[in-house]
């Protein structure tokens, strides 16, 4: 098999990866200007945010966003360089001199192929590490100080044997350390009859910090049924969760690296809690390089036409829009996934499959009649 790219072919790839480029830097300029007026608006004032931490607050959530819009890079990228090579009749002197189609367009969508592992597994968890940190500081801006983050906290933890709910009021920064106030945790244990859980104890504290295998509860209260309440300064109770992922639950699927999403599903599965965002996150990250080719077969194909049979303006148009149309159907797919109407693999995996065969069919019918 032969793996060295002849000179047309490096000569189209090249001309490919920098039409990419300039689309993608095109790309993420609007974003960040985009982000930067967006943040000055809803932040500048009230935070009195500065230009330098705005600024920093743009490159931080940058790099997700431009993820994200990586497939229309490729898609405007190749378009835009197979329509001036046509412009400049390069595609046609090559095809008269018996280059097929299929040898310069594959190299392209190899390099797509290759970009997109990269993407996933290099860019990816450097994009999430930066959007976590985005996150922290905005929610630091908003409240004056990294406090609490306001909203009601459900937690599960236990096994075959021992199931307890843990509900909160608030949740309390203290570094790496997790803290909720006003806890109520119920405890389940095996029935008599061993067919199922039933409600054991009810305990009650003014605030449990998470330690290392085990809740410390402080100002606690017990009740069980039918016996007195208890009452303790601390109390402690084993737990399998961890500081660092016990509210993961509670974070965007997009906001987990791709190395830490196989870790995140079986935690939350353990835990008893649906992994459908986790697992749809993964598929869709497995499945970006086939849609990086995809994107990258269509543009070409939609670009292959004759300049001198004119239409050409309108038929790369017509690219442009299906490319928006496969956007909004991946979004379509992905809303049905979250929602459990279809498989995670099918939700991930449909369009970029359609896409790739939409291009094939047209370079098929474009080259080969």
């Amino acid at each position: 098999m032969r793996l060295s790219l002849t000179r047309i072919e490096s000569y189209v790839l090249s001309a490919t990866l920098l039409g990419v480029g300039v689309a993608l830097a095109v790309i993420a300029a609007v974003i960040m200007l985009a982000d930067f007026v967006e943040l000055s608006r809803t932040l500048g004032v009230g935070a009195e945010l500065g230009f330098s931490q705005t600024l920093r607050l743009t490159l931080l959530h940058a790099p997700s966003v431009i993820l994200l819009l990586l497939p229309f890079a490729f898609l405007f990228g190749v378009l835009g360089a197979f329509v001036n090579l046509n412009r400049r009749s390069e595609l046609i002197a090559m095809r008269a001199a018996g280059v097929s189609a299929w040898r310069f367009i594959f190299p392209a969508a190899g390099a797509a192929v290759v970009i997109g592992l990269v993407a996933i597994t290099i860019l990816n968890p450097v994009a999430s590490a930066l959007a976590a940190q985005y996150e922290r500081d905005v929610e630091a801006l908003r409240r004056g100080a990294a406090v609490a983050s306001g909203k009601e906290i459900w937690l599960r933890q236990g096994d075959s044997h021992t199931q307890i709910v843990i509900h909160a009021h608030r949740q309390v920064s203290q570094g790496e350390t997790l803290v909720l106030t006003g806890v109520s945790l119920f405890v389940s244990t095996p029935s008599k009859d061993h067919k199922g859980l039933e409600f054991s104890r009810r305990i009650e504290a003014q605030q449990a910090k998470l330690t290392p295998g085990a809740w410390l509860l402080t100002g606690a209260r017990e009740a069980t049924p039918g016996a007195e309440a208890l009452r303790y300064d601390s109390l402690t109770l084993p737990t399998t969760l961890e500081g660092r992922t016990a509210l993961e639950r509670f974070t965007s699927p997009k906001a987990v690296p791709f190395w830490g999403l196989w870790d995140a599903i079986s935690r939350t599965e353990l835990a008893g809690f649906p992994a459908t965002g986790y697992r749809l996150q993964l598929d869709e990250l497995l499945a970006t390089p086939l849609l990086l080719a995809a994107m990258s077969v269509l543009a070409a194909a939609f670009s292959l036409r004759l300049i001198r049979l004119g239409g050409l303006a309108g038929l790369a148009g017509s690219g442009v829009a299906l490319g928006f149309v496969l956007f909004f159907f991946n979004q379509f797919c992905r809303a049905l996934g979250e929602a459990g109407a279809i498989p995670p693999m099918a939700a991930a995996w449909t369009p970029p499959v359609l896409a790739l065969l939409s291009g094939f069919t047209l370079l098929c019918y474009t080259e080969d009649g």
